[in-house]
């Protein structure tokens, strides 16, 4: 798309998008045209056929015969035919509807892939899911089936105006009249300001119904075992009770409209009788005017299909279009920048330069503000500090979750925006707190690391991550698929297998973020004897607030509100009595108080009298 033109909204953008396979579309819409004109056939044939019954009503031996047959194969033809043309309506807009819709989720998949990660720390699960299950899915239904409607629904009133004409324009003018009122009335109620605020509205309510129910279910256990119910999970249950509130209050807001809308447009005939009443006492040929009367009566009754037809496909149209305006947002997102010229590094120190970040560039809130710092190559360099101190967010940084807006991080003496993002992530290898394991084999979950390891690697690195054991035990080992038939592994067996994920990449460079926070004391040794082997040779930066896990690091670098503060090895910064001193020293009177507890509550078992 030329990013120099505005990208079209409504139902030119849905046109737009529909045009991808605009031979198949435009065939679909040609056809439902055709279905619609033939539909009227039997209508013309009928009249023709009570024309010729009423001109020999006194002696039917006069009719017609094959005249009559001859219409009554109209009649039934016109049928037929409409069946016909509108099937292959169908089936031409469903296959430009199911490939239309297979290439625009492929590239809404392929572009937020290519976004930074931290678009993706910033946007639920539950917002990009309903784009892509909602959102992208309804276009499919818009093409499939209200697209050629909506050619059919604007020729077919124009069809039947020129057959409300045909016969007595004072007849037609009437039927007309009640069709002109409903049509204001539509105007009128979904044309202001507010209803076309709705759809927005609208799908806000549900964005937010989508992403408090994602983060519902994946925290059930815990609601759970608190033995709560849904109406204590209080976000989930205000965006129901609103998303319920707003649409009730807004359908109230149209009934008067609906129920004016559908008495008029469903009683044709309340203003054809009157007029027929008037016209009768005028007119010569009673028996032209009687038959004509006769088939307006009898065509009001299909009068209301196009109408109402129309006004549903116009309105879920608006829909769509606001859910595709949502998708279009996303597709807007820049992806991330590439070097035109791709840089690899000949070494793996990570060198930050005078960097500043700031989540939001309209935000004067900066999180990170004139950094500077070095890992070393083959050494480990710990991240300590109060939370919120913007430790994370200089991790996130290296792999590019986000650009920095001041300075620059080089790796080996490469600016890492000079390099491509493949290579980056090569080179980077991650270990998260938060541990995500696909619903696959172990097998496959190791092979996210290299997917050209053989057996024997992945069999070494789990050995190497101190998990081969415990996946050895499991009903098929290794090819055992996570989390079927009961199969569930604890935090730190999740734990180490990522380990053994990050062993198998065996990237230089390596970032630990609070690695070890939940871990169990069993697992948590385990776990740093996973790490001694993943860290050889390594370039390491470790997050963590246990002080104790960083006190071996070669270089420790204090953070507070997004600076340093300082900087140094364990033993010097503890003497230095600045920062990260108090620090050492608030964790050493914890783990002190921990084991006063343990010593008084053993006290308080002793029996009286005792030493």
């Amino acid at each position: 798309m030329d990013k120099s033109k505005p990208r079209k909204t409504g139902m030119a953008r849905l046109w737009e998008l529909a045009s991808r396979k605009k031979v198949l579309v435009i065939c679909s819409c040609i056809l439902s045209v055709a279905g619609v004109i033939v539909s009227f056939s039997p209508f013309i044939a009928v009249y023709y056929i009570i024309r010729e019954l009423v001109a020999h009503f006194a002696g039917f031996a006069a009719l017609d015969t094959a005249y009559l047959v001859k219409l009554g194969w109209i009649a039934a033809g016109g049928a037929i035919g409409a069946i016909v043309l509108n099937f292959l309506a169908l089936m031409c807009s469903h296959v430009a509807a199911f490939t239309t819709l297979y290439g625009l989720k492929l590239d809404f998949t392929r572009h937020i892939a290519s976004l930074p990660l931290g678009f993706h720390t910033r946007n639920s699960t539950g917002k990009l899911r309903k784009v892509v299950d909602e959102n992208i899915e309804k276009l499919e239904g818009f093409i499939a089936h209200q697209l050629p409607d909506l050619a059919g629904s604007f020729a077919m009133p124009v069809i039947t105006l020129v057959i409300l004409f045909l016969f007595d324009w004072r007849l037609g003018l009437a039927s007309l009249v009640p069709i002109i009122i409903s049509y204001l009335i539509q105007v009128f109620a979904f044309g202001q300001s507010a209803a076309q605020k709705f759809m927005k509205s609208y799908q806000d309510s549900l964005e937010d119904m989508n992403n408090a129910a994602v983060e519902y279910v994946r925290g059930i256990s815990v609601v759970k075992a608190f033995n709560q119910t849904i109406f204590s999970f209080r976000k989930f249950h205000d965006t129901i009770k609103t998303y319920g509130k707003f649409v009730k209050d807004y359908t109230m807001s149209f009934e008067l409209y609906m129920e004016l809308f559908m008495v008029i447009i469903n009683h044709v005939y309340l203003f054809l009788v009157p007029v027929i009443i008037l016209l009768s006492g005028t007119t010569v040929d009673y028996g032209a005017f009687a038959l004509a009367s006769l088939f307006y009566l009898l065509f009001s009754v299909s009068l209301p299909m196009p109408f109402t037809k129309l006004m549903y496909v116009s309105q879920t149209g608006r829909q769509i279009a606001d859910g595709i305006e949502r998708m279009d947002k996303v597709l807007d997102t820049p992806p991330l920048i590439e070097a035109a010229a791709p840089k690899t590094s000949a070494g793996y120190s990570v060198s930050f330069e005078d960097i500043t970040f700031s989540y939001n560039d309209e935000n004067e809130a900066v999180a990170i503000s004139n950094v500077s710092f070095t890992a070393l190559q083959g050494q480990v360099t710990a991240l300590v500090g109060p939370s919120g101190s913007g430790k994370s967010t200089l991790a996130h940084l290296i792999p590019r979750f986000y650009d920095v807006a001041g300075g620059a991080i080089k790796i080996g003496g490469v600016d890492i925006r000079d390099m491509s993002s493949d290579y980056l992530m090569s080179i980077v290898g991650f270990v998260f707190q938060d541990v995500f394991l696909f619903k696959q084999s172990i097998a496959d979950n190791l092979l996210i690391g290299d997917k050209n390891a053989g057996r024997e690697q992945i069999v070494a690195a789990a050995k190497a991550a101190q998990c081969h054991e415990f996946i050895e035990k499991l009903p098929q080992g290794y090819d055992t698929v996570i989390g079927t038939k009961n199969i569930h592994l604890s935090g730190g067996e999740r734990q180490r297998i990522v380990i053994a994920r990050a062993i198998l990449k065996n990237a230089p460079i390596l970032v630990l973020d609070e690695a070890t926070a939940f871990a169990d004391p069993e697992n948590e040794q385990k776990i740093q004897a996973a790490f001694e082997q993943l860290m050889k040779n390594k370039t390491v930066i470790i997050i963590a607030h246990r002080l104790s896990t960083v006190r071996n690091a070669d270089k420790i670098v204090v953070i507070d509100k997004g600076k340093v503060i300082e900087e140094g090895r364990h033993d010097t910064l503890v003497n230095a009595g600045g920062r990260y001193s108090r620090m050492w020293e608030q964790y050493s009177s914890a783990m002190n108080w921990g084991i006063a507890g343990k010593e008084f509550y053993e006290n308080r078992q002793r029996p009286t009298g005792t030493n």
